[in-house]
């Protein structure tokens, strides 16, 4: 038997209504976060990579433009769409269309050790991105300048100059756990082919995901709370290699937090219960059952009663910390359950700015104790009204608050929310939620 699939939303502009609770089965995608350093992985290894479970979101695709303006041969296999083939490149040229594309994502600056391997010399612009606050690149630099490179900014951008070739290992010591920073330097010591320790890494699964595809690549691996180790394998293989990107769990706890808050009963399957472990322990606490499987999560929130007990959403560089892409949708979640709930990022001091004033046109009450820090007490009733994607994170929480908000919320700014899902909302569509395209 055939199933019927879910037309995909592809208006800028949708409308929500509250519906019945979500219920069903539905698959994420593969991980933006993941597969952006993957993909700039496959081009420093400068080896034949299959990497599977690619994600169409706009951002990636952006990255797969960015590799195709810098030689590198991108092609799909054919009947799989989702699975990218990425030969290095053996040419000097770098298209002109390089620098405005890459502008458009902050993961273009993980090209610069594979840029420093072909060319000798990186120029990027300033990384773009999601308006979230200041995210500077000083950790990346310092990276680099261990490796002896010599960097230069001014206002349109950077640059990065190879040092002389060197051998022996590199020490670098991170002053906070970086996520970028750490995956810079994973990449700049399989370009340099030296051995690696990183002090204080990231150990978030974005960074493990590429730690394991650089160990399937014959690199010796390590990583602990204190330091991230690499050494290259004694003699390079050349054969291709395949790896797999990891299951969004980002957007899996988005729909978690959708489900919940229509206290639905819904499988998400493709994510590894482990990556989303933070975002589990949250919802328990708030007294959403949730049955965390090594692939799925099972939330069953029909019936169940709140615990109003207080959250503390709290953004954290720390492992087993909880990222900062599940606050926006845990906020969004506690508008709707009781207690008083905290919520703090230092980490982008930006995003509250963006989300906050749009929840208040939901008619939601939160108090900003600081620029980073926000406290709100629930439930509370939301009204709907009109209301933009100012980023991604913030687009997928009011698709969350919309859910319950009385009346129609019209949700614009659509383009945002594509460059981190290929198409959340029909997603939620594909679960019951009461979704339709606004058409001009």
């Amino acid at each position: 038997m055939t199933t019927a699939r879910t037309p995909a939303i592809t208006s800028e502009v949708i409308a929500i209504r509250p519906g019945p609770p979500l219920s069903g089965a539905v698959t994420v995608d593969g991980s933006k976060n993941a597969a952006l350093p993957l993909l700039a992985a496959t081009a420093a290894l400068r080896r034949s990579v299959q990497l599977s479970n690619v994600p169409a979101n706009d951002d990636v695709q952006a990255m797969l433009m960015l590799l195709q303006h810098a030689g590198h041969g991108v092609a799909r296999q054919v009947g799989e769409p989702h699975t990218v083939l990425v030969r290095p490149t053996h040419g000097m040229h770098i298209a002109p269309e390089f620098h405005a594309t890459a502008a458009r994502i902050r993961a273009s600056y993980y090209l610069v050790p594979a840029l420093l391997a072909v060319h000798g010399r990186a120029v990027l612009p300033w990384p773009g991105g999601c308006r979230i606050g200041e995210r500077g690149m000083e950790q990346h630099f310092k990276v680099y300048e261990a490796f002896g490179d010599r960097t230069l900014v001014n206002d349109h951008g950077y640059s990065v100059e190879a040092g002389e070739s060197r051998t022996g290992s590199v020490s670098v010591m991170l002053p906070f756990r970086s996520r970028g920073a750490s995956i810079a330097a994973m990449l700049r010591a399989v370009v340099s082919g030296r051995p690696l320790r990183l002090g204080q890494p990231n150990l978030s699964p974005e960074v493990i995901s590429v730690l394991r595809a650089l160990q399937a690549a014959g690199w010796e691996t390590h990583a602990d709370d204190r330091v991230l180790s690499l050494a290259p394998p004694a003699s390079p293989p050349q054969e291709p290699v395949a790896w797999v990107v990891p299951g969004d769990k980002v957007e899996a706890g988005t729909l978690a937090c959708a489900i919940a808050t229509t206290r639905g009963n819904s499988r998400i399957e493709g994510v590894h219960s482990k990556d989303v472990a933070p975002m589990v322990a949250a919802l328990r606490r708030l007294g959403v059952p949730v049955d965390a499987q090594q692939n799925a999560l099972i939330i069953r929130a029909e019936g169940t009663r709140p615990t109003h007990q207080p959250l503390r959403a709290i953004a954290s560089l720390s492992p087993g910390g909880l990222d900062a892409d599940f606050e926006p949708a845990l906020m969004a979640l506690t508008l709707s359950m009781p207690g008083t709930h905290l919520f703090a990022d230092a980490i982008n001091p930006g995003r509250h700015g963006n989300l906050i004033p749009q929840l208040a046109r939901l008619s939601a009450n939160i108090h900003e104790t600081s620029p980073t820090q926000c406290r709100l007490t629930g439930p509370q009733q939301l009204t709907g009204a009109g209301v933009e994607a100012t980023d991604i994170r913030t687009g997928s929480a009011l698709l969350i608050a919309g859910l319950t908000a009385r009346g129609v919320t019209t949700l614009g700014g659509l383009e945002q929310l594509r460059r981190g899902h290929a198409d959340l909302p029909t997603k939620l569509l594909a679960l019951g939620a009461d979704i339709c395209e606004v058409t001009p």
